[in-house]
């Protein structure tokens, strides 16, 4: 289980648990609280329904509200009696509304509206990770947005998304793909760092010193 929005959830989830001061007792070492949380998220996403599960800010109008979500009778046994035996909640209802504060966070989180891109400037290049001047890479080109949205391939508000390259980096991202292959199928850094070949750019680039020429220059024997 790795959609975005399951993760989302179990960060939710982690929070919850992690604000209760129990935790520490249920898990016995902080080293098994990833498993526990694996486990309660898993429990926990299991009983809830399909329009939560897929829930985006395009969805939104079609997400209900936490309070709006029947979970007592959708939550799953082994969550609450987990929750329960563990002593990090005292009842079944406590349970309950434990859950029900991870779904409200969780629903908040993954309906929110995409970040004004302006805002997510960074310090270093997304790519290379050096501290050098930036450019912004539109990661879904300008050139091919009327296509992007007539073929469905994004909703209009991922147009805007950007990501901060130095200049190198970004010409290099333009030389591994045209526009509609960016678009198509490098939309987000993550997937950008798939391609073997930035991989190997990024451990070229990130080595680099800026602005300084090497004291020695490559020349192949004869």
């Amino acid at each position: 289980m790795s959609s975005t929005q399951f993760l989302l959830f179990r960060d939710c989830m982690a929070q919850q648990l992690i604000s209760r001061q129990k935790i520490d007792t249920a898990t016995g070492d902080s080293s098994e609280l990833d498993d526990f949380v694996d486990f309660l998220a898993e429990e926990g996403w299991s009983g809830l329904p399909l329009s939560l599960h897929e829930a985006t800010y395009q969805s939104r109008a079609e997400v209900p509200e936490a309070d709006e979500v029947d979970l007592e009778s959708g939550v799953s046994p082994t969550f609450t009696d987990t929750l329960v035996s563990y002593g990090v909640v005292e009842d079944v209802d406590d349970a309950v509304k434990l859950l029900r504060k991870v779904v409200e966070a969780y629903r908040a989180e993954a309906c929110a509206p995409p970040p004004v891109w302006s805002s997510t400037r960074t310090k270093e290049c997304e790519i290379c990770e050096r501290e050098v001047p930036l450019t912004y890479h539109h990661l879904i080109p300008k050139s091919v947005h009327e296509k992007v949205v007539k073929k469905g391939w994004h909703d209009e508000s991922m147009l805007g998304s950007v990501a901060w390259l130095c200049r190198p980096c970004h010409s290099m991202v333009h030389h591994v793909a045209r526009c509609e292959e960016l678009a198509k199928e490098y939309y987000t850094i993550e997937l950008l760092l798939q391609r073997e070949d930035i991989q190997k750019w990024q451990k070229y680039a990130s080595k680099q010193r800026w602005g300084s020429r090497p004291k020695k220059v490559y020349r192949a024997p004869v």
